[in-house]
């Protein structure tokens, strides 16, 4: 039964001995792995520890050992290569570990709309004191002190990632990490935050050293961890980091989260004096929390059938924990030798601050695979523990976990120097739901800040989508839950093997701009008809376009215009005369339209190709929807009432075009420079026709019976303009442009009914109009109805994006195929809108593949930083390089490569951009200024954040106190050595 204080884990993200991740992690513990390393000679004179250490007696060489724990992915951090040197891997290893956690909850920072807390902490800083970064603290105090102080870990977390909840270092000693996710539920209960980020971090440096057993002390005398065992003479310590995503469980519920475990209760103590000395262990102290814990969460102890204890092989703390957890649960039943124990150190050590963490994932990935891993090394009691007369046996061999009569169930010790101790009953999680509705095809979207992380990414997704998982909620996952990266791939596909396929062969890839895209609408205009049925078909699988078109068919019929249900929801063929076409395209376009904006993609600017420029003028609110509608249906009505004609499209530019037309044909449309349309009389149609095929000119019809845009139309101006007066035109909130002048059209324009008159009767300038929209440099099109017409015009002028909404062959599969070509362009997507008529889940997906180079301090104080095999990572632009061309900015370059650690540089990089931080502003300008004899405020280099912006600035002050500036100096660039 719920007690209404429960606490969802719905993320998680592990790095421990033997393990890069959970699922490594969850392997070696069901196979019951020891992840432990005997060192080698080579270890330890790598590690620094001389031949006379390692020979003593009671040497112990082995060690738990964290792979790539000098590694970071310091470019996806923004973090210069000097700086990355400087920061406690501590440090680094918890912000990797704390990204993917998020992103196995499923969630995105930026797009989270609550505040997200973080609460973590880490074990002593043993690379400042062995890798020479102390010698920094000299001459910089304070950028040494916040990459490498304990205080720091948590907020760094909660700056890199954007996240404003709570955010404190919690130092606990041993039991840190899981006091902090006890912080974290009761900062969620209290709703100081919506989501929490818990979790610690340890590691050793140097790794590869082992330790000196003493008798009777704490440390393993053979490199191994026997909890409960007779033979028990300690542990060992170890490096590793761990980290969960908390959220109240009834809100997980309600959002579609994954829900990995349950945490029903939690408490946290101290033992006070109540023992023999401050190190010691204390049985009552253990007691009330376990106790405690057990109350918070409402359960009977009868029902926890597993607890993860701190178990740290030692003759006094074993006996005491288990007669500590004896006391706490005979106060709830009497039973014996029905739960099961096992700690989690046997396996990888004791890790330190990240201890309490390590057994908490260890209990969720049991809940979820229903199963009990080994607890190692285990053969015979200690003979201090009299397990028959308690609830509890030592869990030595892989066992299934059934469930009894109630949900699976957990304890969960952690276990500090000093005192602190901390204790979390967990259990299983709730039933997920069954596979929901959803879009006949979906758009998988992947991005990375490389090349080669996407790749990576990509083929672990392959790998992932061979398992049986619920492939909408997949697409969900990677649009909602995942920040965008610069490198993306979008995939549009009806089942998983259709996924792999694509995305083992055809998927896009863009690099994306970093700044957000405008868009322009493109409405096509008469003649542009779908295929039968294609309406229909996106009508049944988008709700909101369906609902839009409903409501226009309405309107339509109080308008008293025609029936066009059938067509456009039915499937039957639209005819081709005006009196249907036109209403049904216009009905079409508004419905796109809508669509469109619900998933965020709205108009920066519009253009109309002929009845599309209607359409533009009711996105632009010159017409409201009723007044747009008549309109169209007042043009339909006028224009089969014209006599017959006919309309030739023709591959030549204007001028030859008007030349060999002749006088008694009209110039209805200017497409591109190179391709105009003639309309008129269908005989003189025919004529010209055959004349320009006598020629070789290319020619072909245009599928209406009417002369569009010609003297044809000269009766029916009038009363179309009549129609106009009896309306209220506004002056349009969005940009959108004239068919008449090929340019913006103005308010005076767009209210003027005589406008309306001449755009029904005017040449079409749309060639014009589109060197118009493409002024802006960013803007990219869409072409909102049926065909791919407007957007071919567009792309036979230019390479930037322009994708059509419906291409007559493919239907919804091209909507999204869309919609993932402009977010590989850029502009931005509400993806909660695009889903927000499905009921979705976020699910346990592939996570950003870090690519880490070692960044190092030497003895000597200096950095080293390598590169991985097959890196492609680089902390420095080289777009456009251009090297320092005069002595100023020859001395600054080399000021920035010493602070900033990058080996080349362009003197237009930006400053931040490279890594670059306020206090490296600091301390950047004063050496500049030293250098140069100037006195120049830090806010220079913010305002001019380049090398050739910062010289500049010098030599004009240089050259108002009387120094020469320097002249522009010849000669090789040392920077780009």
């Amino acid at each position: 039964m719920d007690n209404g204080h429960e606490i969802a884990v719905i993320g998680l993200a592990c790095r421990f001995p033997g393990a890069k991740g959970s699922a490594e992690f969850w392997a070696n513990l069901e196979a019951g792995v020891e992840s432990v390393t005997e060192l080698t000679n080579r270890d330890l004179r790598s590690a620094g520890v001389g031949w006379r250490e390692r020979t003593r007696p009671g040497y112990v060489r082995a060690a738990p050992l964290l792979d790539g724990h000098d590694r970071f992915d310091a470019a996806f951090f923004g973090y210069s290569p000097r700086e990355a040197a400087a920061l406690d891997p501590q440090q680094r290893v918890f912000l990797e570990c704390a990204w993917t956690a998020v992103e196995d909850a499923g969630y995105a920072p930026s797009r989270f709309p609550g505040a997200i807390g973080v609460f973590a902490g880490s074990a002593l800083n043993t690379y400042l004191l062995h890798s020479g970064v102390a010698d920094r603290l000299r001459d910089d105090y304070l950028l040494t002190l916040i990459a490498n102080d304990k205080d720091y870990l948590a907020t760094r977390v909660s700056y890199k990632l954007g996240l404003t909840g709570p955010s404190m270092s919690v130092q606990t000693a041993c039991s840190t990490s899981l006091v902090a996710v006890h912080l974290a539920c009761q900062s969620l209960l209290t709703g100081e935050c919506e989501l929490a980020l818990a979790g610690g971090v340890s590691v050793k440096v140097p790794q590869r050293a082992g330790y000196r057993h003493e008798t009777g002390g704490v440390l393993s005398p053979d490199g191994h961890c026997r909890a409960f065992d007779a033979d028990a003479g300690g542990t060992l310590f170890g490096s590793g980091a761990g980290a969960v995503v908390l959220k109240p469980l009834a809100d997980a519920m309600a959002d579609g989260d994954t829900v990995r475990a349950v945490i029903k209760g939690s408490a946290v103590n101290n033992d006070g004096f109540a023992k023999v000395d401050y190190t010691a262990p204390s049985v009552s102290g253990q007691a009330e929390v376990i106790a405690e814990a057990l109350a918070h969460a409402e359960v009977d102890p009868s029902t926890v059938s597993y607890v993860e204890a701190h178990g740290t092989g030692t003759a006094l703390g074993d006996p005491i924990e288990i007669a500590a957890l004896t006391a706490a649960f005979q106060r709830g039943t009497r039973r014996t030798g029905y739960c099961a124990i096992g700690s989690v150190k046997t396996n990888v050590g004791h890790l330190d601050a990240a201890a309490g963490i390590a057994g908490l994932i260890k209990t969720i990935l049991s809940l979820e695979h229903e199963t009990l891993p080994p607890s190692l090394h285990y053969r015979r009691p200690n003979p201090r523990i009299d397990f028959a007369a308690t609830p509890f046996y030592v869990n030595a061999e892989r066992t299934r976990w059934p469930s009894a009569e109630g949900p699976r169930r957990a304890g969960v010790s952690s276990l500090g120097i000093g005192g602190t101790n901390a204790h979390l009953v967990v259990e299983q999680a709730p039933p997920s739901p069954p596979p929901r509705p959803s879009r006949p095809y979906q758009l998988l979207a992947l991005s990375a800040a490389t090349p080669s992380a996407l790749e990576t990414l990509t083929a672990n997704l392959v790998t992932r989508l061979d398992s049986e998982i619920d492939l909408a909620d997949a697409a969900y996952t990677l649009q909602i839950g995942r920040e965008p990266g610069a490198y993306r791939r979008t995939v549009v596909c009806r089942d998983r093997a259709e996924a792999v396929t694509a995305l083992r062969e055809v998927s896009r890839v863009s690099r994306t701009p970093p700044e957000t895209r405008p868009v322009a609408f493109l409405f096509p205009g008469g003649g542009s008809a779908g295929k039968p049925g294609l309406v229909a078909e996106l009508a049944a699988a988008e709700p909101v376009f369906r609902e839009r078109l409903e409501t226009g068919l309405a309107e339509l019929a109080a308008l008293g215009g025609p029936d066009l249900s059938g067509a456009l929801l039915g499937g039957e063929r639209i005819s081709d005369r005006p009196l249907t076409q036109l209403p049904a395209l216009f009905l079409v376009e508004d419905a796109l339209a809508v669509l469109w904006r619900s998933w965020g993609v709205r108009p920066a600017a519009i253009l109309g190709h002929s009845l599309g420029e209607l359409t533009a003028a009711h996105l632009a609110g010159v017409l409201d929807f009723p007044a747009a509608l008549g309109a169209v249906l007042t043009r339909a009505r006028l224009v089969q009432s014209t006599a017959p004609g006919a309309m030739l499209s023709v591959v030549l530019p204007e001028r030859e075009t008007r030349a060999l037309m002749g006088e008694r044909l009209d110039l209805a449309a200017v497409n591109t420079p190179g391709t105009c349309v003639v309309s008129g009389a269908a005989k003189l149609i025919d004529d010209l026709e055959s004349r320009l095929a006598a020629r070789d000119v290319t020619a072909a019809r245009i599928p209406l019976s009417t002369a569009g845009h010609s003297r044809l139309f000269d009766p029916i101006v009038a009363p179309y303009e009549r129609y106009f007066a009896g309306v209220r035109l506004s002056a349009p909130s969005i940009p959108f442009l004239s068919n008449l002048t090929g340019t913006w059209i103005t308010d005076e324009q767009a209210t003027d009914p005589a406008y309306w008159g001449r755009q029904l009767r005017g040449t079409v300038r749309f060639a014009d109009c589109v060197t118009a929209l493409l002024d802006h440099p960013g803007r990219v099109c869409l072409e909102v109805g049926p065909g791919r017409t407007l957007s071919s015009f567009v792309r036979a002028r230019t390479d930037r994006l322009a994708v059509s909404s419906l291409h007559p062959a493919s239907g919804p599969p091209a909507l999204l195929d869309a919609l993932g070509g402009l977010w590989r362009a850029g502009v931005e997507i509400d993806w909660a809108g695009f889903a927000a008529r499905e009921d979705r889940r976020r699910i346990p997906l592939p996570t950003y593949p870090f690519e880490g180079e070692r960044h190092w301090y030497a003895k000597r104080g200096r950095p080293r930083r390598s590169r991985g095999s097959g890196q492609t990572v680089s902390t420095v632009s080289t777009v456009d390089f251009s090297g320092p061309g005069t002595e100023t900015e020859r001395v600054i370059a080399a000021i920035w490569r010493e602070a900033l650690g990058v080996p080349r540089l362009s003197v237009h990089d930006d400053f931040f951009e490279l890594g670059g931080s306020s206090l490296l502003v600091a301390e950047v300008m004063k050496r500049v200024n030293a250098r140069f004899r100037t006195e120049l405020s830090l806010l220079t280099l913010i305002e001019s954040p380049t090398v050739a912006g910062l010289a500049d600035c010098v030599d004009a002050v240089r050259a108002q106190s009387g120094d020469r500036a320097p002249d522009r100096a010849p000669g090789r660039d040392p920077a780009a050595e």
